[in-house]
């Protein structure tokens, strides 16, 4: 076999280089390198076959792709389990005021909050770290004081099992999880954050703290958690995994830090800053991202109408505009209503301002405060119908919005 010693290939004429005639095998010996780093390489489909590829040897367009052991890319569309990390989606209204007791979602869509001690508004806030490409964040702010660590305060968000499957929760191949997040509050001091797998064959848990150090700014917390091998999660479009913040609680041995069988023990450190214990007290968060793997990503911006969507499948306001149907027999009036994305599941069809009646117009008058009553309905759509003796006419429109409700 003859060899070649050269320090340097140049082109004759050009910028291109040609090594080998089609069907020719190139070979880059073990130990050798080959470098790229001021260069394009052109490969032609299929001409890598069974590579062996350093972790994080391929960069595409700035996004690094990790492989090595078990192959993730993380330059990949949709790698945020979380769905509006960013806050920007917020269909209940950007403020709610008076909240206390009563837990639910409020102000930025899938995020569901706790606040068992105080009276707090939550809002939709513009105060977002800066540098960061942010521009909304959920606040919660104490407007009457309770008593620290008295009752729970939090926040909660709550994922479909259907949709975290690749993870391969109860087997020896769990993927390992990296949350991340921003965090602004006035109270420094050690907090916790859970992660609870809601298997209705064994709930398991494992929990962490995180620190802040410095009062009203802005810090990024990252965390990791292995996979859990031990209990798979179930494949429903139910909640089957979820995350908890504690900012105050009344309950709490100690974190986990490995996954355990489920305690509500295990969700606090027992030991919180406790907030709700003042006017003074509050707290922002921003940029929640969870994603599969050991190292926290960029977070993954989507556009508005995406996020908006992904957020529909939950929580959907329907214009009141579009309840425009007409007589479907000579005492009955029904319309159609299309959501604008499926539904993860039957939701409940309820009205802003809790209108009961809409208008039936008919040729030369109209006959107001008919009362409606919904019909056939299910993930895709539900149809609402009025009594009515007019033997012609049409309903509506409205202006009050339908709420088609199919949260976690």
């Amino acid at each position: 076999m003859s060899k070649l010693e050269v320090d340097t290939i140049a082109p004759q004429s050009g910028t291109t280089v040609t090594l080998g005639e089609s069907g020719d095998t190139i070979t880059v010996p073990s130990g050798a390198t080959l470098d790229t780093s001021n260069s394009t390489v052109t490969l032609p489909d299929g001409s890598v076959s069974n590579a062996k590829l350093a972790n994080s040897s391929i960069t595409l367009n700035g996004n690094s792709v990790s492989l090595g052991g078990s192959a993730s890319i993380a330059s990949g569309m949709f790698r945020n389990i979380i769905i509006n990390g960013d806050m920007s989606i917020a269909q209940r209204g950007t403020s709610t005021s008076g909240v206390t007791t009563t837990d639910g979602y409020y102000a930025c869509d899938r995020f569901y909050t706790q606040t068992d001690t105080g009276t707090w508004t939550i809002s939709q806030s513009t105060d977002t770290p800066s540098g960061q490409g942010f521009s909304k964040s959920l606040k919660l702010d104490c407007t009457s004081a309770g008593t620290s660590n008295a009752d729970e305060v939090g926040i909660r968000y709550k994922v479909e099992g259907q949709n975290v499957q690749y993870l391969k929760y109860g087997t020896s191949s769990a993927d390992s999880l990296t949350l991340s997040f921003w965090i602004k509050t006035n109270l420094t001091g050690t907090y916790t954050v859970a992660f609870k797998n809601v298997s209705s064959v064994q709930e398991r848990i494992v929990s962490f703290e995180y620190t802040v150090s410095s009062a009203n700014t802005w810090e990024k917390k990252t965390i990791t958690l292995p996979g859990d091998t031990s209990q798979a999660l179930e494949n429903t479009n139910n909640s089957e995994f979820e995350i908890y913040w504690y900012f105050s609680a009344a309950f709490g041995t100690g974190v986990t830090n490995t996954w355990q069988n489920y305690s509500s023990n295990f969700l606090s450190n027992g030991s919180l800053p406790g907030l709700g214990g003042s006017t003074d007290d509050e707290v922002y968060i921003t940029g929640v991202q969870l994603e599969a793997g050991t190292t926290a990503s960029d977070f993954e911006f989507l556009p508005y109408d995406v996020n908006l969507q992904r957020c529909q499948r939950y929580y959907e306001l329907c214009d009141g505009n579009r309840v425009v149907g007409t007589s479907y027999s000579s005492t009955l009036y029904c319309n159609q209503i299309r959501f604008s994305v499926t539904k993860r599941a039957s939701p409940t069809i309820t009205i802003q301002n809790n209108t009961t009646t809409f208008t039936v117009f008919y040729n030369g008058g109209f006959d107001a405060s008919q009362t409606w009553n919904t019909d056939t309905q299910n993930t895709d759509y539900f149809n609402i119908n009025m009594t009515n003796t007019r033997a012609t006419g049409f309903i509506g429109p409205g202006s009050d919005l339908f709420i088609a409700n199919s949260e976690l």
